[in-house]
C-alpha cells in the first residue's frame, strides 16, 4: 500500500506513510520470536545453533538478493513498483508459511524415529500443545504475561542477553543506515558504486552467520557445555567486529571495504542471540521472552542513527561514529562474558 502514497498531498502522504510503516513493523515483529519458538520445538539442543543461524542469516542474504532487484525495478518501472512487488512477495510467502509450518506432533511427514530423536535431544515438542493435552505434571505454570515480563527482567542472565542483543544490533543498523552514506561522503564512492559495495559486507555477514551456528553446535557436541558453545562464537565474533575501527587508519578503498566486510563477518558469527533465546526461554513464556529480546534489540534501530547523526554533526567526521560502533561490539562481548553467566533455561516462579 505504500506505493500509493505518491498520489496524496505532502502532509497526507507523510501521515499515511508513517501509519503504514508502523503497520509493517507490527506485522514483522512476530517473525523472529516465532522462528525462535519453531527452533525450540523442532531442533535438539545440539543442532539449535545452526538452525537459528540459518534463519538469522537470511536477513543478510536478503540484502544481497533484493537490493539489486529493487534497484532494477525502481530504474525500469518506478519506485512504486518496488513496494507493489515486495508486498506481493510477502503475501505469497505468508500463504506458503501457513501451508508448510507444523508443530512436530502435527507434521504429516514426520516419523516416529525423527520425533523421538528431536524429543530426546531436548526439543520442546509440546511447546504449542493445548494445556489440556499436556500431562498434569508438565502443564505450564500459572501466571500473567506481566508477571512473566517482571521475572525475566529481574533475571541477570536474561538482562545480559538483552544488553548484548542491543549492542549487536547497533552494528546491523549502522550498515543499514549510515554505511552507504559513509562510502559516499567519507570515501568518495558514487551512489551506484556504494550500492554494489554494500552487498559485500552483507554477504560476509551471511557466511559468518551460518558459520557461527556450525561452530557453536560443534563446540556443544565436543564439550557438552551450552555456555561455552554459545559464548565462544559470540564473544569472538564481537571482538572481530571491532575491526571496523581500523577503517579510521587506512586510506585505500579496498582496505576500507575489506575491514567493513571483516567486521560484518564477525557480527554474523556472533549473532547467536536467537539460539540463546531458544535455549533459555521458559516453556510457558517463550513468546514473551522472544518479544522482550526483540524489543531490546530493535531499540538500537532508534538510537543508532540518531547517535551517529549527532557525532557527525559535532565532529564532521565518521571517525567517532566507527569508534562508537566498535565500542558497542566490545560491550556485547562484556555482557556475555561477565553479566550472562551460565546459559540455561529459565524457570519462572508460580505467581502467588
Amino acid at each position: 500500500m505504500q506505493g500509493w502514497v505518491g498520489f496524496l498531498s505532502a502532509g497526507a502522504a507523510i501521515a499515511v506513510l508513517f501509519a503504514l510503516r508502523l503497520l509493517v513493523g507490527i506485522a514483522e515483529a512476530p517473525s523472529f520470536p516465532a522462528n525462535a519458538r519453531i527452533v525450540a520445538a523442532w531442533f535438539p539442543g545440539s543442532e539449535r545453533g545452526t538452525a537459528s543461524a540459518f534463519f538469522n542469516s537470511g536477513q543478510y542474504f536478503a540484502t544481497v538478493i533484493f537490493a539489486p532487484l529493487m534497484g532494477w525495478i525502481a530504474h525500469s518501472y518506478g519506485w512504486r513498483f518496488v513496494f507493489f512487488v515486495m508486498g506481493a512477495l510477502g503475501i505469497v510467502m505468508g500463504f506458503v508459511w501457513i501451508k508448510t509450518i507444523y508443530g512436530p506432533k502435527e507434521h504429516p511427514s514426520i516419523n516416529d524415529a525423527e520425533f523421538e530423536y528431536i524429543k530426546e535431544g531436548g526439543a520442546l515438542v509440546d511447546l504449542d500443545a493445548p494445556k489440556n493435552d499436556l500431562p498434569r505434571a508438565r502443564a505450564p505454570e500459572a501466571g500473567s504475561g506481566w508477571d512473566h515480563i517482571r521475572q525475566l527482567l529481574s533475571n541477570r542472565m536474561m538482562l545480559g542477553v538483552y544488553l548484548g542483543q542491543y549492542c549487536i544490533n547497533t552494528l546491523t543498523y549502522f550498515f543499514l543506515t549510515w554505511f552507504p552514506v559513509y562510502l559516499v561522503k567519507e570515501r568518495g564512492l558514487s551512489i551506484l558504486q556504494a550500492g554494489f559495495v554494500a552487498t559485500l559486507p552483507a554477504l560476509c555477514g551471511f557466511i559468518g552467520g551460518v558459520l557461527g551456528g556450525i561452530i557453536s553446535d560443534a563446540i556443544l557436541r565436543r564439550t557438552g557445555s551450552l555456555t561455552m558453545a554459545r559464548k565462544i562464537p559470540i564473544v569472538g565474533g564481537m571482538l572481530l567486529s571491532m575491526s571496523i575501527i581500523a577503517c579510521n587508519y587506512v586510506d585505500g578503498q579496498a582496505l576500507v571495504v575489506g575491514f567493513m566486510a571483516l567486521a560484518f563477518f564477525g557480527k554474523g558469527i556472533g549473532a547467536l542471540g536467537w539460539a540463546v533465546v531458544s535455549d533459555t526461554s521458559p516453556k510457558e513464556a517463550g513468546g514473551v521472552s522472544g518479544g522482550l529480546f526483540n524489543t531490546f534489540g530493535n531499540l538500537s534501530s532508534i538510537t543508532t542513527p540518531i547517535v551517529i547523526g549527532y557525532i557527525l554533526a559535532a565532529t564532521g567526521s565518521f571517525n567517532g561514529a566507527l569508534v562508537f560502533v566498535g565500542l558497542n561490539a566490545l560491550v556485547a562481548a562484556f555482557a556475555y562474558l561477565v553479566i550472562v553467566g551460565k546459559i540455561e533455561r529459565v524457570t519462572l516462579k508460580r505467581s502467588s
